[in-house]
């Protein structure tokens, strides 16, 4: 009987694990074009926060983030544009690890999920900074290629809090260049 339950837990685990998966190596001009549709998003926020006392809008964003943590593009929407819409146009893919972009993914959900929060609880001012620091961010991310959540994942990994396991190519620098 134990041999049974323990092939289900098996079985359940694996389909989880690939339902949840990330991808690694990642096409940065797919992460790039999702940041742009975000600045778009975020910008978008911003107006109708100011201009019609909206705050649905920073749920939608909210949720593209917790969707992409979930499975990278599988779920976005602007995951699923950028990937097979946007970024084909652009070429011959450019890969990098996935584990910092994951992790960048999530900064922006949080960020976008607090703001949302903030919004209800009558903070608007705080919660439109917030937009604005995801503006900032994605812009840097889709105009200049620097992604400021894969920078700090890069340092919290030379200072040992993300295990060198977590992203090899990013500690090891031969393993970037292939």
């Amino acid at each position: 009987m134990t041999s049974t339950r323990s092939a289900s837990a098996v079985v359940r685990s694996s389909v989880l694990r690939r339902a949840f998966a990330f991808p690694n190596p990642v096409n940065e001009y797919a992460a790039r074009s999702t940041a742009g549709i975000v600045v778009v998003l975020s910008l978008s926020a911003l107006v109708l926060g100011v201009f019609a006392g909206w705050g649905w809008p920073l749920w939608i964003i909210a949720l593209g983030f917790w969707l992409r943590v979930a499975g990278g593009p599988r779920y976005s929407p602007a995951g699923r544009l950028a990937v097979h819409v946007i970024a084909p146009r652009f070429g011959k893919p450019r890969l990098v690890p996935g584990p910092p972009k994951r992790f960048a993914q999530t900064i922006g959900a949080v960020l976008s999920t607090a703001a949302a929060i903030l919004w209800i609880a009558g903070v608007a001012p705080v919660a439109l900074a917030l937009v604005g620091l995801l503006v900032v961010a994605a812009s840097l991310e889709a105009f200049a290629g620097f992604c400021l959540g894969c920078w700090l994942f890069g340092r919290l990994q030379a200072v040992g809090l993300i295990p060198e396991s977590v992203c090899e190519a990013c500690s090891n620098i031969a393993l970037r260049s292939r």
